[in-house]
């Protein structure tokens, strides 16, 4: 294997003046916009079902866990494609284009195939080819615009990262909406996916700084697993991603029951309160990713994570202390919480990118978000029996393990990079 290049801006910004460098194409913005359009709508398909797991509980009769499993299927699903995506060496050989237009169309057809299903087995079925799909739409367009980018790839790594974000929040939107039931949901996310498969086979074309394509080869797993600043990046983002989609999952639901404890009346009304609370706390994460990348370009990117990690660690906590009390109280803390807990995201993405041989980056990064979704699952099924135990009020804290264990890791890959012991 080849030497793995030099880690620039982990542990300091980059040298003044060094911005502009290198990122003068005329279309770069064009194609971030693009893309960032198109990974919006892609990623709606992720909570299609989880916003209206009311709906198929009350339908299915389903408990709290079955009702889990809408989100942690998907989890699994995505696993399984990203490891058979990182097995095969699919993100370094197949074309991104291609790869993003197929797996989107086969998204949004398994999504939509959802408002057919007589139950939950044949839901689960239909939700895990969601995640298989999504595994084809994700990882690529991290890769697909770095082509674009070089001293602002945190930018523009951190805007997709939030569109993705504002996307897989898109559901709770539509759910907020008086009446608006399964229907509009699962099929507003399956519409939204095609037009992201269309607007990326039709306007998207590669960058001016391409990863070379290479032949498949069975040790290049290997050889990112090998890497040392792969493996201490990839244990920051595991400790962020212990929180972030527990924290996505449950956050609508923890919402509902807050305002169910404060106002038991509220009923419908009370319901339609939490889904767009919830919609604010996770869209304003896409602001939060721009921020990361901003601020990952101008002061270290280890700055920005850990220093994410720490606040959102803080508020997973906190908000405990809000549950049951006034909207006054408890919406601040969600959106800070929100905004926090995926501003550092993209970051981790941007540190395996800057850290693997360039004929490496897409299984690397695929492997990375594996292992990071394969976490997730067992987390999300942690937190109802939790509830269960300590009730909502304090399910979350157990959440701030992950940012804790994400710090070290960090902290860890800045000595390497510095050579300090």
């Amino acid at each position: 294997m080849k030497s793995a290049p030099s880690l620039p801006n982990i542990a300091e910004p980059a040298p003044a003046g060094a911005a502009p460098v290198g990122d003068v194409h005329p279309d770069r913005w064009r194609m971030l916009g693009l893309l960032t359009v198109a990974e919006l709508l892609g990623m709606t398909l992720w909570f299609a079902a989880s916003a209206v797991s009311a709906q198929f509980t009350a339908q299915w009769t389903l408990s709290s866990s079955d009702a889990a499993w809408l989100t942690t299927i998907v989890q699994l699903g995505f696993v399984a494609g990203t490891a058979i995506s990182a097995v095969l060496n699919l993100a370094d050989i197949v074309p991104a284009r291609l790869l993003f237009a197929c797996s989107a169309l086969v998204g949004a057809a398994a999504n939509a195939m959802l408002l057919g299903a007589d139950g939950l087995s044949a839901a689960l079925a239909w939700r895990f080819i969601t995640g298989l799909a999504l595994a084809g739409v994700y990882p690529p367009a991290m890769k697909m615009i770095a082509t674009w980018f070089r001293a602002r790839r945190g930018l523009a790594v951190g805007t997709i990262v939030g569109a993705l974000t504002v996307g897989k929040a898109m559901p709770y939107l539509v759910h907020a909406i008086p009446g608006a039931g399964i229907t509009p949901v699962v099929a507003s996310a399956s519409v939204g996916a095609g037009i992201a498969a269309l607007l990326v086979w039709f306007g998207y074309r590669e960058g001016p700084y391409p990863f070379p394509a290479r032949k498949f080869s069975r040790y290049l797993v290997r050889d990112v697993l090998r890497t040392p600043a792969w493996r201490l990046s990839t244990g920051g983002y595991l400790g962020h991603m212990f929180e972030l989609y527990a924290a996505w999952t449950w956050l609508p639901v923890f919402i509902a029951a807050s305002i169910a404890a404060h106002d038991p009346a509220a009923g419908a009304r009370g319901a339609s309160v939490a889904s767009a609370i919830a919609f604010a706390a996770l869209a304003i994460g896409g602001a939060g990713c721009i921020w990361g990348g901003l601020v990952g370009d101008r002061r270290g990117r280890a700055w920005l994570v850990t220093r994410a990690m720490a606040i959102s660690g803080i508020c997973s906590v906190l908000i405990g202390f809000a549950f049951g009390r006034s909207l006054w109280l408890l919406v601040p803390i969600a959106l800070v919480w929100g905004f926090f807990v995926i501003a550092d995201s993209a970051q981790f993405s941007v540190l395996v990118t800057e850290s693997v041989p360039p004929h490496a980056v897409g299984t690397a990064l695929t492997l990375q978000t594996s292992l990071g979704f394969l976490l997730t699952a067992v987390v999300i099924q942690l937190v109802p029996p939790l509830a269960e135990r300590v009730g909502w009020q304090w399910a979350f804290a157990v959440l701030s393990l992950g940012p804790m264990f994400g710090i070290a890791s960090i902290a860890r890959l800045v000595r390497r990079a510095t050579g300090r012991r």
